[in-house]
């Protein structure tokens, strides 16, 4: 069972095509960069428009409307925080733009969020599939069991969540 092992290199010594998994990882941090520019001037330039769009119809008008309240209050800060909350990491940077928060402060904050958030999920991730798989070649059994208990925690986690925004939603 030692090939597994082989597949996955040790997070210290981890390569991908041949280069270090850190440079991967850097690289991948410019590239988020790089989008979340991208989406701050689409929502910038396209402004009220944007809603609009096939996107902007996509998403519940109230969620857009909850986001540009978390824009107008924390500005920047919120920018930052994005990275860490999935719904806002995807919908932000682009009503950033069209609420023109100050660029340049926006520039600073998703340059943060990526150099912060980019390396700790990258490599946070690889370990934790590098230790699956090491406790997978020494014990599949063992292996198996975690793999069903974070299954499920995740689903027991979810199925919290909606219920309690549904609990939420009837005493309102």
């Amino acid at each position: 069972m030692r090939p597994i092992a082989i597949a996955i290199p040790d997070p210290t010594r981890a390569s991908l095509f041949g280069l270090p998994y850190w440079l991967i990882v850097a690289v991948g941090a410019v590239a988020l960069f790089g989008a979340f520019q991208a989406y701050y001037w689409i929502g910038f330039k396209l402004g009220d428009k944007l809603y609009e769009s096939r996107f902007g119809r996509k998403l519940p008008r109230e969620r857009i409307r909850a986001v540009e309240r978390v824009v107008e209050k924390w500005g920047a800060l919120a920018v930052y925080a994005c990275f860490w909350v999935p719904v806002l990491r995807h919908t932000l940077p682009w009503v950033a733009g069209a609420l023109r928060i100050s660029y340049p402060w926006y520039v600073v904050a998703s340059a943060l969020g990526c150099l912060t958030w980019v390396p700790v999920t990258s490599f946070a991730l690889y370990s934790v599939i590098w230790g699956w798989l090491q406790l997978a070649t020494h014990s599949p059994v063992a292996a198996a069991v975690a793999a069903v208990l974070g299954v499920s925690a995740v689903t027991g986690f979810v199925m919290w969540r909606r219920r309690r925004k549904s609990e939420k939603a009837l005493a309102a």
